[in-house]
């Protein structure tokens, strides 16, 4: 799965690392301050940033000592929270003027800025914990695993539904043959993280609490445009996040693809309307072909829907008694049945010969099911933690995270060429169709 040693290279050279012309140290397990503590550094610190600020603080163990944020009104919330922690608007000179005083990273930014974040933090030997989808282009995901894998880093993607009871029960309960081998996935989410319209024209004066040229980070260079980047919707743009699939998708596919012990599928076909190289679909079909697995039939279909109406009508969605669709789902068929699969916090249902059947959940030993969400969301970010301070190990580590948001990533490159199937090399990492490998990397912007 690693790139080849120029790529990567030619990779670190490019990023922030690079940039600032930090040596990458020796690799070793972690440094910790005194008193078997934890110090965090946070970049981003607004909405879900915040989000993850207050989790990981929420650990005993952990001193926040240090906050990053280009939205000065985010920063200035985040330091009440922790007055002691150090303020900074740019990361690269955080990491580079604290050094030794932090113990690991948190990435809470724009998908943009996943990669140039984590890997300066982790060519400085820290650990991290990077919201989803780990990266922007597959180049980066593949260049990430490899140098965690490397230094031997803990690290964890943010996907905090991966740690639920709900998600742990059906990885079981799938694991365990209830349906037999899996022949065919559907997932579906109605959100709608793609944008149709034109490109927007002209610019708006830049709010004085943002630097703008920050935000853009190693991304390509636009005028500042209200409401259409900062602070939520460049999720739906191209240059910056990955669509409703990079979003709802990674949270959707987790599970599925967790206890089917997938790899990086071999086609991918994407019904959408036709590129305009701005703004991502506002609907999508993508239909993923995989290798099969000790879980799976020969083969393993994958067909994810995204956007409104979402998701289209099919036998294999039908459920009991004209019951409705949860809105947003996955449903596993197998060789003896379904098993349904609502997002979030509901529990799975197994369905044969379009009937619910009772199900021994008892013999899995998880106890009763859990439905409070602030207990439950906290657990993915204290297993990092414990992680870096030697108690355990993470659950979505870059190794598995990689994995999954290549094949994400892959999906949604597919939007780039509407109803033409792409065939994924997984050794190569290349597309047989070359047109669409100019989309697995892309230089970046220097800031």
């Amino acid at each position: 799965m690693g790139l080849p040693n120029k790529d990567r290279r030619d990779f670190v050279k490019k990023s922030s690392l690079g940039m600032l012309g930090v040596a990458l140290a020796p690799s070793f397990m972690g440094r910790f301050s005194a008193q078997n503590r934890l110090r965090t550094a946070h970049i981003g610190v607004g909405n879900m940033g915040g989000e993850d600020l207050k989790a990981i603080s929420s650990h005993a163990q952990v001193d926040v000592v240090a906050l990053c944020d280009v939205n000065a009104n985010n920063l200035a919330n985040a330091l009440k929270l922790h007055p002691k922690a150090k303020t900074f608007s740019d990361y690269r000179i955080m990491l580079k003027e604290m050094g030794d005083a932090i113990d690991a990273v948190i990435v809470s930014t724009p998908d943009h800025t996943h990669a140039p974040a984590s890997m300066m933090a982790m060519g400085l030997n820290k650990p991290v914990y990077c919201q989803k989808p780990l990266t922007h282009y597959v180049s980066e995901a593949r260049a990430m695993r490899q140098m965690a894998e490397e230094k031997n880093l803990v690290t964890q993607m943010g996907i905090q539904v991966h740690s639920f009871y709900d998600y742990k029960l059906a990885t079981l309960l799938i694991q365990s043959g209830i349906i037999g081998k899996v022949h065919t996935v559907r997932a579906w989410s109605p959100k709608n993280w793609g944008y149709d319209g034109p490109v927007p024209e002209g610019s708006d004066p830049v709010p004085s609490t943002l630097n703008w040229n920050l935000w853009l980070g190693t991304g390509k260079e636009r005028p500042y445009k209200e409401g259409f980047y900062n602070p939520v919707n460049w999720r739906k743009i191209v240059d910056y996040g990955c669509g409703t699939l990079g979003d709802m998708g990674v949270h959707i596919f987790d599970t599925p693809y967790n206890a089917l012990e997938l790899d990086v599928p071999r086609t991918i076909r994407n019904e959408c309307r036709m590129p305009t190289g701005f703004g991502y679909p506002e609907r999508n079909i993508v239909t993923y072909e995989f290798p099969g697995t000790k879980h799976t039939t020969e083969t393993l279909k994958w067909v994810w829907y995204d956007g409104p109406g979402a998701p289209d009508s099919h036998k294999d969605l039908e459920l009991p008694d004209g019951e409705a669709l949860h809105d947003q789902g996955a449903m596993f068929m197998g060789e003896k049945g379904r098993l349904y699969l609502p997002h979030f916090q509901k529990l799975p249902k197994l369905i044969v010969d379009g009937k619910y059947q009772e199900m021994d959940i008892e013999a899995f030993k998880l106890g009763a099911p859990v439905r409070d969400y602030d207990s439950e969301g906290k657990k993915h970010y204290h297993q990092f933690v414990d992680a870096c301070l030697g108690k355990g190990a993470t659950s979505a580590p870059f190794s598995y995270a990689s994995r999954l948001t290549e094949t994400i990533l892959l999906g949604v490159i597919a939007g780039r060429f509407p109803y033409k199937t792409l065939h994924w090399d997984n050794t190569t990492a290349k597309f047989s169709e070359d047109e669409a490998n100019a989309f697995l990397e892309a230089a970046y912007r220097t800031f």
